[in-house]
């Protein structure tokens, strides 16, 4: 892993951006010698206008507060916001892109202008619906963020996750979240 890693949430207020945001650094938190940030960017906004989160994780305590200009990774959980936001603004040569999508991963690196860069997608929303009866990406975008991160072992991340969320929701939702995140685990692909 790098020093340290920046990640951009791209998505829309009431998907759960910010709750993804704050659960991956909860889940990624215990790791021994790591420090992790999560925080939003808020505005005026309303149900349904584009917002965004960030992450930091790093292997020094964490002095920077500011919103990541130039992150590693990019995550965008609402495929409307393609083409409407400029999800690679600052993005460093090397960044993976994260996308909940159901286009060809090579049409959003045409479209984009994306070049070479590592692309993973997946069908964050038909997983949720499926699984939670909601369309709300946010878990399963999590999950598949950590498999291509490999930021902490799978198992571990799968228990603290579980734990996490029966802080705040009842058993049976626990369950059908951890279900989205088998099958996001499975579904997550590079194009």
């Amino acid at each position: 892993m790098k020093e340290t890693i920046e990640i951009r949430w791209h998505g829309r207020a009431g998907q759960g951006v910010v709750t993804a945001a704050t659960t991956l650094a909860d889940v990624i938190s215990p790791e021994k010698d790591l420090y992790v940030q999560a925080f939003p960017e808020f505005g005026a906004e309303k149900r349904g206008a584009p917002i965004l989160a960030f992450n930091r994780i790093s292997q020094k305590p964490i002095r920077s507060h500011s919103q990541v200009y130039y992150p590693d990774i990019v995550v965008v959980t609402d495929p409307s916001l393609l083409g409407l936001v400029d999800i690679s603004s600052g993005a460093k040569e090397e960044a993976i892109f994260l996308m909940n999508t159901t286009f060809e991963i090579s049409l959003i690196r045409e479209k984009l202008g994306l070049g070479n860069r590592k692309i993973h997608g997946l069908d964050a929303y038909t997983i949720a619906a499926d699984e939670l009866g909601k369309a709300i990406p946010n878990v399963p975008m999590v999950a598949a963020l950590v498999k291509i991160t490999d930021l902490i072992k799978l198992d571990a991340f799968k228990e603290r996750l579980k734990k996490s969320l029966s802080k705040k929701l009842r058993p049976e939702v626990v369950e059908m979240n951890m279900r989205t995140v088998d099958r996001a685990l499975k579904e997550v692909s590079e194009g």
